[in-house]
C-alpha cells in the first residue's frame, strides 16, 4: 500500500517517455522492449496499457493508402493490407505479381510465395526487408540490387499499366466574332465548333473529331475529320485503329484512310522518341486578328488575338500529319497566309527496333466527290548497329504503285541525317500513264551543349512523272485539272531555335519555300524572330514574310506573273510590374507593313485571383496614314467546369465582339463530371466529399461539389503524379494521403482514388467511469467510419480526432480484455462559428 504525500505530482509527457526510452538500461531480449508500467500514472493501481502494437515504433494492423519504395524509388502507389508479426511490426502483404512489376526477379527464390498463401516471404529473399513509415505513408522495400532486374530510367513495365475506367466523354470548343458596326465588307458574324465525343470501353477508345464553321455571309459546313475505334496491343507495342484515320508520314506522305490499321506505338518503348509537334509563329498587324490553321482541308484551329506577335502551341493532334496551312484574317479584311512544315524530322530508330505500320482500307478524301479507291501500304524502320537505320514501304491502289527505300545516320555532334528515294507508277484520270522519282533529304540537330534546341531542315525534289497517292486519287474528282496544277516539284524548309549564350538571347527561324509543275507558282514564307531579356523585363524583334507567285490576279505585276507579297516587321517589350500590382506587365509594340504601313500599340495584361485562372490584356493602338486608333480588351478564365473568353475591338469604322467557351464533360460509373478541355490521355481525381481541393501545377483545377476533378493532359505509359493542394483544403477537410502515381495507356482516363475525412474536427479528453483519464497509447475509432484508421490517445487522455459528425460514438481499446475497451457517445455543436478544433470531454463507459 502506497503511503501517500503532500508532493507535486509528476505526469509522464511524451518527451519524458522518449527519454526514459532512450536511457533504459540494455537488456537481453531479442527486440526493443517499453515496459508501459512507465506511464502509470501515481495513484493508479489499475494494470498499465497494452501498447505491444507500439513496441516498435508501428500502428495497428489494417488497411492503409501507401506510396511504394523499392530501393530509394517510387513504383508503385495504393492501398496496402499491414499484419502485425512478433519481430518485425507491421508487415505488408504483397503478393508475387506486386513484385514482378516492380522489377524483383521472383524467379530466383521459389519460397517467395508458398502454395495457398496470399502474402510473399520477403525473408525469401537474402538481405530483403520492409518498413512501413507510418508517419509518411510509406512503405520501403529493401531488396540486394542483384536481385532487381536493371530498368531504364523513366520507363514502366507494362504489366503497370492502367487501361483505366468505363466512360463517355465530351470535347468541346465554341468560338465566334461579331461586327457591331463596319465600313468594310466581310459584315456579319462567324462561329467556329470543334466537338471531339468518345468512349472508353476497356482497352476500346472510340474517337470522333467534327466541326461545325459558319462565315460572315451566312454559309454553315459540318465537317468529320475523323472517326474510329482504337486499341492497344501490348505484344507487338503498337495501336490498332479501325475506321478513319491517318496512315504514318515518316516514309510517304500522310494518307487520309478508311479501313484498318496497325503501327507501332513508340511511347511504349523505353527511351521513346517524342513526335515532333509544331509551333505556329506569326505577327497580326491589328487588334482582334483571326488566326485559321487547316490541315488537310480541314480546319483544326481558329482563335482571336491581339497585334504583335503570336504563337499557337496548343493544337490537338487530328491522327496524322500534313502541312499547316495558316490564314491571319485583319480586323480589316485584309489576309496573311503561311505554310507550316508539320513533320520533317530524319527517320531513325533505335537499334535492334522495328517501327512498322501496316494500313489497308479505301482512300478517303477532304473533297467528298472523289471516288472512294481500296489501297494498301505498308511501311518498315528498322535500326541497325553504328546509328544506321534501314527503311521502306509500299503503296497499291487500282490507279497507283509505289516503292521507297532509305537510310538514316546518327552523326553525334553533328545530329541525324536520312535521305530516300521513292519511285512511283501511276495512271492519273483521263492522262497518260506516267512514272517518276522523288528524292528526300532531312537533317536535324538538338544539343543542349551547342545551345541548339531544335533544328530541321528538309529538300525535296520531284521529277515531273512523280505523283503522289493522293495526287492521282484526287484526279477522280471534280477537281481533277486544279489539283494536278498543285504538284510540287521542289520544296524546301527550315525551323530552327537557337539560344545564343550568355544572356545573348534566343534566336527562332522558320521558312519553307515551294515550286510546282505544270505551272510557274512559287511559295515562300518566313518567319525570323530575336528574343531577350534584362532585369525582368523582356523583348523582342520579329519579322515574316509571305510571297505567292501566280500566273494573273490581282497584285504587282511583272513579266505576267502576279507577286503577292507581304512583309512585317514588328518590335515588342514586355515591362513586369510586380512593384506596384502583381502579376501585371505593360507592353509596347510597333509593326509596319507595305500593306498597312506603322502601327504603334500599348498595352496592359496579367493574371488574377489565387490560381492566377483569370487571364486579361488591354491594349490601345494607333496606325499611321489616316487609319487612326484601335483598340482591344479580353478576359479568359480557366476553372473548375471549363473556360470561358471574350474579347472586344473596335477600328476605324468598326466594332467587333468575340467570344469562346470550351471543356468537356465525361459520363462515368460514379456519375457525370465537367472539367477543362482533355487531351488525348487525361485522368479524374475522385475525393468524395471534398469540394473545391485543387490539384498541383494544374491552373484552374478544382473537385467539384461532389468532389471529383478532371485533370486534362497525362504522359501515356510513364508515372503521373497527381498530388493535390494541401493549401485549399477546407477546414472540415482531412486527407489521409495527398499523392497518388497512374500509369494510363494511350487514350485512358485513370481514377485516382483519395481517402478525405470529411467532418468537424477536435480535441477530446476521454474519462473512463471512475474518473481517471483513458490510458497514453489507447486507440480510437469513429464507429460510424472504421475504414479511416484509428488515432492515438496522449497524454492525460486527449485525443486529435477529424472527420466528425455533429454527433455519433467512439470505439476506445487499450487491451484485449474486456474491461480495457469502453465506448463514447459525442455530440458536438454545429454551424459555421464552430470551424476550427473543438475542445470537449468525453465520457468513456
Amino acid at each position: 500500500m502506497r503511503t501517500e504525500k503532500t508532493r507535486t505530482t509528476l505526469r509522464p509527457t511524451a518527451l519524458s517517455v522518449a527519454i526514459a526510452l532512450l536511457l533504459s538500461p540494455v537488456s537481453a531480449l531479442a527486440k526493443d522492449y517499453f515496459n508501459p508500467a512507465l506511464l502509470e500514472q501515481p495513484g493508479e493501481s489499475a494494470v498499465p496499457a497494452d501498447l505491444s502494437a507500439f513496441e516498435n515504433g508501428g500502428q495497428l494492423p489494417g488497411r492503409y493508402p501507401v506510396d511504394i519504395f523499392l530501393n530509394n524509388v517510387m513504383v508503385d502507389s495504393k492501398d496496402v493490407t499491414f499484419f502485425q508479426t512478433a519481430d518485425k511490426g507491421l508487415q505488408p502483404c504483397l503478393n508475387i505479381d506486386d513484385l514482378t512489376q516492380y522489377g524483383v526477379k521472383n524467379g530466383d527464390f521459389p519460397a517467395l510465395q508458398k502454395p495457398g498463401e496470399n502474402c510473399v516471404d520477403l525473408s525469401a529473399i537474402p538481405e530483403a526487408s520492409a518498413e512501413f513509415v507510418f508517419s509518411a505513408h510509406r512503405l520501403d522495400l529493401s531488396v540486394p540490387q542483384a536481385s532487381v532486374s536493371q530498368q531504364i530510367r523513366g520507363y514502366v513495365p507494362p504489366s503497370q499499366w492502367d487501361e483505366g475506367i468505363n466512360a463517355a466523354m465530351l470535347n468541346y470548343s465554341f468560338s465566334g466574332t461579331g461586327d457591331m458596326q463596319t465600313q468594310h465588307g466581310g459584315a456579319g458574324n462567324s462561329q467556329y465548333l470543334n466537338l471531339r465525343p468518345g468512349a472508353n470501353i476497356g482497352a476500346w477508345r472510340l474517337r470522333n473529331y467534327s466541326t461545325w464553321s459558319r462565315t460572315r455571309n451566312g454559309d454553315d459546313r459540318w465537317d468529320t475529320v475523323y472517326s474510329y475505334a482504337q486499341r492497344s496491343i501490348v505484344p507487338f507495342k503498337s495501336q490498332l485503329t479501325l475506321g478513319e484515320s491517318q496512315a504514318p508520314s515518316d516514309v510517304f506522305d500522310s494518307v487520309p484512310f478508311t479501313g484498318a490499321q496497325l503501327a507501332s506505338d513508340e511511347e511504349m518503348l523505353p527511351e521513346s522518341l517524342r513526335g515532333y509537334a509544331p509551333v505556329v509563329r506569326g505577327i497580326a498587324r491589328s487588334n482582334s486578328a483571326q488566326i485559321i490553321i487547316r490541315q488537310n482541308g480541314y480546319v483544326i484551329y481558329q482563335t482571336t488575338v491581339p497585334a504583335g506577335p503570336f504563337e499557337i502551341t496548343d493544337m490537338f493532334p487530328t491522327g496524322g500529319s500534313g502541312d499547316l496551312y495558316v490564314t491571319v484574317k485583319e480586323a480589316d479584311g485584309s489576309e496573311q497566309n503561311m505554310v507550316v512544315p508539320f513533320a520533317s524530322l530524319p527517320v531513325l530508330q533505335r537499334e535492334g527496333h522495328l517501327r512498322f505500320s501496316v494500313t489497308g482500307g479505301q482512300y478517303r478524301a477532304y473533297n467528298s466527290a472523289t471516288d472512294k479507291a481500296a489501297f494498301a501500304q505498308g511501311t518498315a524502320i528498322y535500326g541497325l548497329g553504328k546509328g544506321m537505320t534501314i527503311y521502306g514501304g509500299t503503296q497499291a491502289a487500282e490507279h497507283y504503285r509505289s516503292l521507297a527505300g532509305g537510310i538514316g545516320q546518327n552523326l553525334g555532334l553533328l545530329g541525324a541525317v536520312s535521305a530516300d528515294i521513292t519511285q512511283s507508277w501511276s495512271q492519273p484520270k483521263e492522262r497518260d500513264s506516267a512514272q517518276g522519282q522523288s528524292v528526300r533529304v532531312r537533317y536535324s540537330k538538338s544539343l543542349a551543349e551547342t545551345g541548339t534546341n531544335v533544328a530541321i531542315a528538309g529538300y525535296r525534289y520531284s521529277t515531273s512523272g512523280f505523283y503522289t497517292l493522293p495526287d492521282v486519287l484526287e484526279t477522280y474528282s471534280d477537281q481533277a485539272d486544279t489539283l494536278l496544277t498543285e504538284r510540287k516539284r521542289n520544296r524546301a524548309e527550315l525551323t530552327l531555335t537557337q539560344d545564343l549564350g550568355d544572356d545573348r538571347g534566343y534566336l527562332s527561324v522558320g521558312a519553307i519555300n515551294e515550286s510546282y509543275w505544270n505551272n510557274s507558282r512559287k511559295t515562300a514564307s518566313w518567319n525570323l524572330g530575336y528574343s531577350n531579356g534584362w532585369n525582368g523585363i523582356s523583348y523582342s524583334l520579329n519579322y515574316a514574310m509571305n510571297r505567292n507567285t501566280t500566273q494573273g490576279g490581282a497584285g504587282e505585276t511583272r513579266q505576267g506573273k502576279t507577286y503577292e507579297r507581304d512583309q512585317v516587321v514588328s518590335f515588342n517589350v514586355s515591362i513586369p510590374l510586380n512593384r506596384w500590382l502583381s502579376n501585371t506587365y505593360a507592353s509596347y509594340n510597333v509593326s509596319t507593313s507595305k500593306s498597312r504601313g506603322t502601327v504603334n500599340t500599348v498595352g496592359l495584361n496579367g493574371t488574377a485571383l489565387e490560381d492566377n485562372n483569370l487571364s486579361w490584356n488591354l491594349s490601345q493602338g494607333y496606325a499611321s496614314g489616316g487609319q487612326g486608333n484601335s483598340g482591344y480588351a479580353s478576359a479568359s478564365y480557366r476553372g473548375t467546369y471549363g473556360e470561358v473568353n471574350g474579347g472586344y475591338s473596335y477600328a476605324s469604322g468598326q466594332r467587333t465582339v468575340s467570344y469562346g467557351v470550351q471543356g468537356a464533360i465525361v459520363a462515368h460509373a460514379d456519375g457525370v463530371t465537367a472539367g477543362q478541355q482533355m487531351g488525348e490521355t487525361f485522368g479524374l481525381v475522385k475525393v468524395p466529399g471534398a469540394s473545391g481541393v485543387g490539384v498541383n501545377n494544374q491552373t484552374g483545377v478544382r473537385t467539384d461539389y461532389r468532389g471529383y476533378a478532371l485533370v486534362p493532359n497525362l504522359t501515356p505509359y510513364r508515372n503521373n503524379e497527381l498530388t493535390l493542394s494541401t493549401e485549399s483544403l477546407r477546414d472540415d477537410v482531412d486527407l489521409q494521403q495527398t499523392s497518388r502515381k497512374v500509369v494510363p495507356t494511350r487514350g485512358a482516363l485513370v481514377r485516382a482514388d483519395y481517402r478525405a475525412q470529411v467532418g468537424q474536427r477536435a480535441l477530446m479528453t476521454l474519462v473512463r467511469a471512475d474518473g481517471k483519464p483513458v490510458p497514453f497509447g489507447a486507440t480510437v475509432v469513429n464507429a460510424a467510419d472504421t475504414d479511416a484508421g484509428s488515432s492515438i490517445v496522449g497524454d492525460g487522455g486527449q485525443v486529435y480526432l477529424a472527420g466528425l459528425q455533429d454527433k455519433g460514438t467512439l470505439r476506445v481499446q487499450w487491451g484485449k480484455d474486456a474491461d480495457r475497451q469502453c465506448q463514447v457517445t459525442y455530440r458536438l455543436n454545429s454551424g459555421k462559428e464552430t470551424a476550427g478544433i473543438q475542445m470537449l470531454n468525453g465520457l468513456c463507459r
